[in-house]
């Protein structure tokens, strides 16, 4: 019996990987959306926070590989930094203005939009099972979030959210060029080092009023979120932006699943079909994926 070829164990290594940002990421969301029925933590601060923590974790960890010197000299890192720096602020500033449902539903669409951007600049495959699982996922994440239900209207917010969303289709796209040259752990320090530029001075004048069970709450929340970013980031190593992308929309199912577990949420038919939906698209990339993977970009400069 012979053993897997090493690409083939890579790629799975790299499935895993992505899982287990999902659920990093999952759990951050609940932990924050927990916090904010006992705390008046701003967004400055926990936005702040979460790269805060990832930032020490990636001096911690990561000492010999991460080079803070490549973060203002490498274009492409600082390009990576900014506007991760801007996308994690915007998403969750237009679900405090549009509501989980229908900010989660035009964030997500960078699904689609990673997908164009990384045939367009990465020369990527769309391959047929990739992109049957992004029309089942997308219509799955729009029958679970239900965005434009009844007295919805299109407004400022929805512009910004749709920005956002280009805005995270591009990080992707710009991860996997850095990758040929850089290593994951200061790939990711560059959204926690310009975050904390962007976050960090507004951030100072509301720490005051954070109690210490506040705090710990923010400081696991963090952690996760540090976790699931350099996850992903080292998965995207060995899958597709389009691939990699689509297992991240496990997050709204398993912040779904969540809220009716925890916060006692209830959800009809439409919503249980939509979540049905998004773990058959999610799944559908990985079962059906060739051995043969797609060719990685020779240059990023």
């Amino acid at each position: 019996m012979t053993s897997p070829p090493a690409t083939t164990r890579s790629h799975r290594a790299s499935l895993l990987m992505m899982l287990g940002s999902a659920a990093c990421f999952i759990t951050n969301v609940l932990l924050i959306r927990a916090l904010g029925g006992f705390s008046n933590a701003s967004l400055w601060v926990v936005t702040s926070a979460r790269f805060l923590v990832g930032l020490a974790i990636v001096c911690t960890l990561y000492r010999r590989e991460f080079k803070p010197a490549r973060l203002f000299t490498n274009r492409k890192l600082i390009e990576r930094g900014l506007l991760g720096g801007v996308c994690t602020l915007g998403f969750y500033y237009t679900v405090t203005k549009l509501g989980a449902g229908r900010a989660t539903f035009i964030n997500n669409t960078y699904v689609v939009w990673g997908g164009l951007f990384a045939v367009w600049i990465l020369r990527e495959r769309l391959r047929p099972a990739l992109l049957a699982g992004s029309l089942v996922t997308f219509v799955g994440l729009g029958l679970l979030t239900n965005p434009f239900a009844r007295g919805a209207h299109t407004g400022f917010f929805d512009f910004i959210a749709l920005l956002n969303a280009l805005g995270a289709a591009w990080i992707v796209v710009t991860i996997r060029q850095l990758h040929a040259r850089e290593h994951s752990a200061t790939i990711f320090a560059a959204q926690c080092v310009f975050g904390l530029l962007i976050c960090g001075g507004p951030a100072l004048g509301d720490l005051a009023a954070i109690t210490p069970l506040a705090w710990g709450v923010l400081a696991v929340a963090s952690i996760c979120a540090a976790a699931g970013q350099l996850l992903m980031t080292q998965a995207f190593r060995d899958l597709s932006v389009a691939e990699g992308s689509l297992l991240q929309m496990l997050v709204p199912l398993g912040i779904a699943a969540g809220g009716a577990v925890f916060f006692h949420e209830h959800f009809t038919l439409p919503e249980l079909w939509g979540g049905a939906l998004i773990l058959v698209g999610s799944a559908a990339p990985a079962l059906f994926s060739r051995r043969a993977r797609d060719p990685q970009p020779a240059s990023i400069e």
